[in-house]
């Protein structure tokens, strides 16, 4: 249901008796979607109804509400239900309960839910004592009624929920057997999204003269869903998955698969990265499903991934983003997935990947929506924005980082480049260059130092040749010369030299780190 929607009547205006319409403003809503809006009056005057809207539309509430409407009248008999509901899954079986508990809590009527997956005992019980309204799935309807726990001969009204839902799932032949069972009844609905052959053939046999209201086109996608296609190789599919969260800020997802193995093998791969992820599947027993469907609507858990049973039936009203990790096995599955985005007139985004092996179920579902999904590259997405990011500042190297101390400056000042020769970045103080020993012959050149070796080193490696390798003055004095030739590179520590006689190079102002400086042989 959507609030405000302008040209639309009022709930006070459909009829609905005053403890209805209280319970519905009481929830916030004063204004009934379209579904709602057209279906209601008929329903009212207990017509049978085709009802053909799109998962989102409010169509739970359209029979929900006339149907506490006409129950507030009459009793139920021990075991005899008074309206029954078919639901094609838990999940959405549980849905249309929580429905009759918020809209009918201003009139006492009794209810009982008959799902596979929980304790069915104080279901029994209410059953004993008679209720109002039945909820439940085909096989297990079937299996209490066979074991005579359940009569079917007081019902009044019969709603098949899902219809097109119960022909996917095989159901069909379930729900025609009940339909039979429940031979006395007055008024039949049937709500489906689609409506194909076999669902047409199941409202012509089983309703009379049935009112149709359809709100859109069967399978359409809603125009306020954002649709995108992931062309993906099979084992790309998670590094994608990752790559669409970061370039679409995707916080919040249903992310669908078709398998339910693959189901758990997502769900570990996103856990093991830190994703606060959690799966849903049919091997789960209907306490953990729950558990998990009211922790992902109470944002306790991020991303939820699910097989075909969560796509239907889900009220989540605020679901930013659906993704397909896998192409749907059936077109109209693609709608009903994407579905759960886009509700209640929201804007949504659904994401479906696809290999190359999907070509043919991909052209199917574009025939149904009446076009070409537009295609949406992950990788290229987070590549562009890591380019638009603003560039990080250069951090500044040791030499730049530290302040100058005032020798050093005072260094820089006093010692100009020479001329046509680059200026070094630092000059040392002048009396880092220390005097050569006495008596020792001065080397022809200093030896950088390469990296961090200390002033110590630094001097030795500065010695004459002929204290190092003892061999004369000649071949030292050769390597020299063959040195000079060479373009002199920029020394990074002292130059320390050692002897009475000091070439004037030497006694140029060399670069020093502030720590070393004045620190001797």
């Amino acid at each position: 249901m959507t609030e405000g929607t302008q040209g639309s009547p009022s709930f006070t205006e459909l009829g609905l008796c005053d403890e209805v319409t209280r319970a519905v403003v009481d929830a916030g809503y004063t204004v009934p979607t379209p579904i709602q809006a057209k279906a209601i009056p008929h329903i009212l005057k207990k017509q049978d109804l085709v009802g053909i809207a799109q998962t989102g539309t409010g169509k739970t509430a359209a029979f929900v509400l006339p149907i506490i409407h006409h129950l507030t009248h009459g009793r139920a008999r021990a075991r005899m239900p008074r309206s029954v509901i078919l639901s094609p899954t838990r999940e959405l079986a549980s849905q249309t309960a929580d429905n009759f508990t918020k809209y009918g809590k201003h009139v006492k009527l009794t209810m009982a839910l008959i799902i596979g997956g929980v304790g069915m005992g104080e279901q029994e019980k209410l059953l004993d004592r008679g209720v109002d309204v039945l909820i439940a799935t085909p096989g297990r309807l079937l299996d209490w009624f066979e074991r005579g726990k359940v009569l079917l001969g007081g019902v009044s009204v019969f709603v098949i929920d899902e219809a097109d839902r119960m022909l996917d799932m095989g159901f069909i032949p379930d729900v025609e057997r009940i339909a039979k069972l429940i031979a006395r009844r007055e008024q039949t609905m049937l709500f489906s999204a689609t409506m194909p052959k076999e669902v047409r053939r199941l409202a012509d046999q089983f309703l009379k003269d049935p009112v149709e209201v359809q709100v859109a086109r069967p399978a359409t996608m809603a125009s306020n869903i954002e649709a995108r296609l992931v062309k993906v190789a099979p084992d790309k599919k998670t590094d994608a998955l990752e790559r669409l969260f970061r370039a679409h800020g995707v916080d919040k997802a249903i992310i669908f698969c078709n398998r339910k193995r693959d189901v758990g093998t997502v769900t570990r791969k996103l856990q093991r990265k830190g994703y606060n992820a959690r799966d849903i599947h049919g091997d789960l027993d209907q306490s953990q499903r729950q558990a998990t469907l009211d922790a992902f609507k109470a944002d306790s858990v991020d991303y939820l991934v699910a097989t075909d049973v969560a796509a239907r039936g889900l009220d989540i009203s605020d679901m930013p983003v659906v993704i397909n990790l896998d192409v749907p096995s059936h077109a109209d599955d693609y709608v009903h997935r994407i579905g759960r985005t886009g509700r209640a007139g929201r804007k949504g985004r659904a994401f479906t990947f696809a290999t190359d092996d999907d070509a043919r179920r991909l052209a199917k579902i574009e025939k149904l929506v009446g076009g070409a999904i537009p295609v949406f590259d992950p990788f290229a997405a987070v590549a562009q924005a890591a380019e638009e990011a603003p560039a990080a500042e250069p951090r500044p190297s040791a030499a730049t980082a530290a302040p100058a101390t005032p020798e050093v400056a005072a260094a820089e000042q006093e010692t100009p480049p020479a001329g046509g020769e680059k200026p070094k970045r630092r000059r040392g103080p002048k009396k880092a260059a220390a005097k050569a020993a006495p008596g020792e012959k001065a080397p022809g050149e200093a030896t950088p130092d390469k990296a961090a070796k200390s002033t110590d080193q630094a001097a030795a490696d500065a010695a004459p040749a002929e204290r190092r390798d003892g061999k004369g003055a000649g071949k030292d004095g050769e390597r020299r010369s063959r040195r000079k030739r060479e373009p002199e590179p920029a020394p990074a520590e002292p130059v320390v030299g050692l002897g009475d006689h000091v070439p004037s190079f030497l006694l140029k102002p060399v670069p020093v780190r502030p720590e070393n400086s004045g620190k001797g042989e």
